[in-house]
């Protein structure tokens, strides 16, 4: 096992593989920029290296820094986290280079999911169902035209290179298709330095829902169940339920079987998550992320599973620690991501969080790395914690939710938690009865 792993990342989920790595007894070391000299990552790693100023790019996406730093601590591995270099072949293939383990997939296989349209072509080989559209790239607006009479409209554009809606346009008619056949172009040339576009059928009311799978690069794969990440702004997740109150369990098995032999037989190594539209009982492949993802708690509180610690098992060439057959879901879990946001604008608060007081009881977690006395700073994403809560049913954990949300106390900055408040006051959220356009119009109208 791994002496002493380097965290290439900051915040909650620098602290959550800090966790899982002192309950393994292996040696962490943190690395922080001058702005997070103070974060509780820091205080808790037994080591520690500044490796550059506040801005993302001179310190948690500077490579040679992070290599420097494996260098002078020793480390045998880096666990990259999600977002930042979590899913960067190069920084892999680099790693590999210097024989520094990386904690996740090999850089082949994230090059080919980091690609949309070869992870499509990919998982379609597979066995894994797609949605209609076109075969690779569009490269102008005749063949565009052609695939969108082919599929029927309305359209959606999508960037080949990334996600999180940028490079994203809906097309409802041939009017419009050549605008926005631009306008994704740019968009996506101007966020991922690549202008690679592809169009599927766009669906009206689909629920956003992923499958979790762990793979030990050895042939053998296994899926953890699914999450629902429905409720979304901006084509980001901003609460995920497991399991999803849309399927019923032959669905799961269905789906999840497909999604688990299609990663044995790819070979995948570490912990990944195959997403899906999922509307009038069929599922459509829309991406798959080679990296722990931010809602991976609720999974661990329905099957009691550490994801983390299987990453670091998998990573040095352990097999998987169990068998789909030995895999269990009991009970109802949700997460609400805390932004340190204003509920209504969305607009970023950093600054000094005056007071803090995360909640407790039976079946609740908070994975954060806020205290009182601790400065957001303005340079990162806003999120600041992961409110994760436990029930024996989905009504007992909407209930341990709103009692949890009461109890939660941070001041000094505004935050997302008057939001989910007010969500669960909705009947459509205490039915389960949403899908992933559900939140943007119920905003429209607060």
């Amino acid at each position: 096992m791994f002496d002493k792993i380097l965290i290439a990342n900051r915040g909650e989920i620098a602290l959550r593989v800090q966790r899982a790595c002192r309950e393994m007894g292996i040696a962490t070391v943190a690395v922080h920029s001058t702005a997070d000299e103070d974060a509780m990552h820091v205080r808790l790693a037994d080591e520690s290296v500044c490796i550059g100023p506040p801005s993302a790019t001179d310190s948690y996406l500077n490579i040679p820094s992070l290599l420097a730093a494996c260098e002078i601590t020793g480390a045998e591995a880096v666990h990259p986290g999600y977002g930042f270099l979590s899913e960067n072949a190069r920084f892999a293939e680099i790693l590999r280079e210097h024989e520094i383990a990386f904690i996740g997939p090999t850089p082949e296989h994230i090059k080919v999911m980091g690609d949309k349209i070869a992870a499509k072509q990919t998982v379609a080989a597979l066995g894994i169902p797609v949605v209609p559209g076109s075969d690779g790239a569009i490269h102008d607006e005749a063949e565009a035209q052609k695939v969108a009479e082919d599929i029927g409209y309305p359209v959606l554009i999508k960037a080949s290179a990334g996600g999180g809606g940028r490079g994203m346009q809906i097309v409802r008619s041939r009017s419009d298709l050549g605008l926005a056949l631009s306008t994704a172009r740019a968009e996506a040339l101007a966020a991922f330095g690549d202008d690679a576009i592809y169009m599927e059928k766009f669906l009206d009311k689909p629920r956003h829902i992923e499958f979790q799978i762990v793979a030990d690069g050895k042939g053998n794969a296994i899926h953890l169940g699914e999450r629902d990440c429905s409720l979304q702004r901006r084509h980001q997740k901003v609460l995920e339920e497991a399991l999803s109150p849309a399927l019923n369990a032959a669905e799961r098995e269905r789906l999840g079987g497909v999604v688990a032999s299609a990663m044995a037989d790819l070979g995948y190594t570490g912990v990944g998550t195959i997403e899906f539209l999922f509307e009038d009982g069929e599922f459509y492949f829309i991406e798959m992320n080679t990296r722990l993802q931010v809602e991976h708690p609720i999974t661990e509180m329905l099957t009691g599973i550490d994801l983390v610690q299987e990453q670091i098992r998998i990573a040095d060439g352990a097999g998987l620690t169990l068998a789909q057959d030995e895999v269990s879901f009991a009970g109802h879990a949700i997460e609400c991501r805390i932004n340190a946001e204003n509920p209504k604008t969305f607009t970023p608060s950093p600054g000094l969080v005056i007071a803090y007081h995360p909640p407790g009881g039976l079946g609740v977690r908070v994975d954060s790395g806020v205290y009182a006395g601790y400065k957001i700073p303005p340079y990162y994403d806003s999120l600041i914690g992961k409110l994760i809560v436990f029930g024996k049913n989905r009504t007992e954990c909407l209930m341990r939710l709103r009692r949890s949300l009461d109890e939660f106390v941070i001041e000094g900055v505004e935050t997302t938690i008057p939001l989910f408040q007010s969500l669960l006051t909705q009947p459509d959220i205490i039915n389960g009865e949403y899908d992933i356009h559900w939140l943007e119009e119920f905003l429209a109208e607060a």
